[in-house]
């Protein structure tokens, strides 16, 4: 291997870089998913901190137009939700 290649980043020994990481989830995704392991995983508090994020992260003021808001909004009530049921389970015995 030639030495400029060990120092580049991104780069795996022996194999070339097929350029910058794609991304094939958005952060708001990949936010809503540690979500729903949070509450699987029983840890609400960190699962309440993710979906604080979450909401923060969809209710600021759009750099672009946003097609998906309303499928989003509907994500972050249903996350709301869910912690709230999981967090109440008495509720779900009426």
């Amino acid at each position: 291997m030639a030495e400029d290649e060990r120092d580049q980043p991104g780069r795996d020994a022996g194999r070339p870089s097929a350029g910058p990481p794609r991304h094939t989830r958005r952060l708001s995704d990949k936010i809503l998913i540690a979500f729903h392991h949070a509450c699987d995983q029983g840890d609400y508090e960190v699962a309440e901190e993710l979906l604080r994020i979450l909401e923060m992260m969809l209710t600021r003021r759009p750099v672009a137009p946003d097609v998906n808001r309303r499928k989003n909004m509907e994500s972050l009530v249903a996350a709301h939700e869910r912690l709230w049921l999981l967090r109440h389970p008495e509720a779900n015995e009426s």
